[in-house]
């Protein structure tokens, strides 16, 4: 895939994420909950691999590490992010160069030492310049389990497709500025979203290779909202939900449900019941989407439909969730969508006392 526009620090994706939490075993299930395999061991610490498709997600359970105290600081919650970058030690000097903040080398739990700047929440951002097949960063400092399968197809989930980042209200800018300063992103969404009570802004952020993306999030306006609940729960700014591409959405979804995953309560009938007129032509089985709780976006336009199909889950990791998604064509957000699961949110949280109305 050719670069979007100048790509200065060589981003190629993301190499993995990585995850901390007072109880690992929480971690772990949520893992094995989306289909992932533990599939080598930190030869000197304790940190496991686990990997699906092409996602590599970590648990880093090693005490008195970075990890550690963000565990302390936000219970749970993916504490690193490793952009796959093609000179680790030009990027960094680009990075730094630009702003960010360094971290010791000796940080983190490779012994290769690779280059970290801090990012959101306290969370780290490693530059990785080994990946792939043939030479990556885990044949050095992991030990595979004995006949474990290094590349599980689990639930059929394939890529890391974005992250979102929840932030106080007034720093969506600062955040958008650290990307675009650091790495060059560019935004290419913008959303305003209103509920009946609150509302947020979303300025939709991409790296130029294309595969990272992350959307930024801030509440519109004082008070009680969805992200300053997530604030309030998460201690702080941070990822707020992680979304996972799969090429067969139906297929993936059955063996998520099967292996225990909870899902968001699904939307109501009439929403399925529009699905036509709003994306005339889709092509979509109605009745199987509506079975597993999937939403539909995109366009049809000109007897060509751009798709987006998408599912959430339920709050995993605090109030840390998971997206299951797949495109078909379609580079969007899930934008159509946006709004009425926005308001179905608003509605949870007056049903749990979180929201005040006026009525209240």
């Amino acid at each position: 895939m050719a670069d979007l526009f100048e790509n200065p620090a060589g981003l190629d994706g993301f190499e993995f994420l990585e995850f901390a939490a007072q109880d690992p075993a929480l971690v772990d299930r949520v893992f094995r909950q989306l289909g992932f395999t533990p599939i080598a061991k930190h030869r000197s610490k304790d940190v496991t691999l686990y990997r699906q498709g092409h996602v590599n997600f970590l648990l880093n359970a090693e005490p008195r590490s970075p990890a550690a105290f963000f565990a302390e600081e936000h219970e749970a919650g993916a504490c690193a992010m490793g952009f796959r970058v093609k000179d680790a030690a030009k990027a960094y000097a680009h990075a730094i160069a630009n702003g960010a903040e360094p971290m010791p080398t000796s940080t983190g739990w490779m012994e290769l030492r690779l280059p970290a700047i801090k990012g959101i929440g306290g969370s780290l951002i490693y530059l990785i310049d080994r990946y792939g097949d043939d030479a990556d960063i885990y044949d050095i400092d992991f030990r595979y389990f004995e006949g474990v399968d290094r590349h599980p197809k689990g639930a059929g989930l394939e890529i890391i497709d974005h992250l979102t980042h929840n932030v106080y209200r007034g720093r969506m800018k600062f955040w958008a500025e650290f990307y675009e300063k650091l790495f060059n992103f560019r935004e290419i969404r913008y959303f305003d979203i209103k509920g009946e009570y609150t509302g947020l802004t979303s300025k939709a952020m991409t790296a130029p290779d294309g595969k990272i993306r992350i959307p930024l999030n801030e509440e519109a306006k004082q008070g009680g909202g969805q992200i300053e609940e997530f604030l309030m729960a998460f201690n702080g700014e941070g990822i707020q939900h992680i979304a996972l591409s799969t090429n067969d959405i139906y297929g993936t979804i059955d063996s998520l449900r099967a292996l225990g995953l909870p899902f968001m309560t699904p939307p109501p009938e009439t929403y399925y019941a529009m699905l036509d007129e709003r994306l005339p032509g889709h092509g979509e089985p109605v009745d199987a989407m509506k079975a597993r709780g999937l939403l539909l976006d995109g366009s049809t336009e000109n007897n060509d439909p751009r798709l987006l199909l998408q599912i959430f889950s339920g709050n995993m990791l605090g109030p840390v969730f998971f997206e299951i998604i797949q495109r078909k064509k379609d580079e969007g957000f899930g934008e159509g969508n946006f709004k009425a699961l926005f308001e179905s949110i608003e509605r949870d949280q007056i049903e749990r006392g979180v929201l005040e109305t006026a009525e209240a």
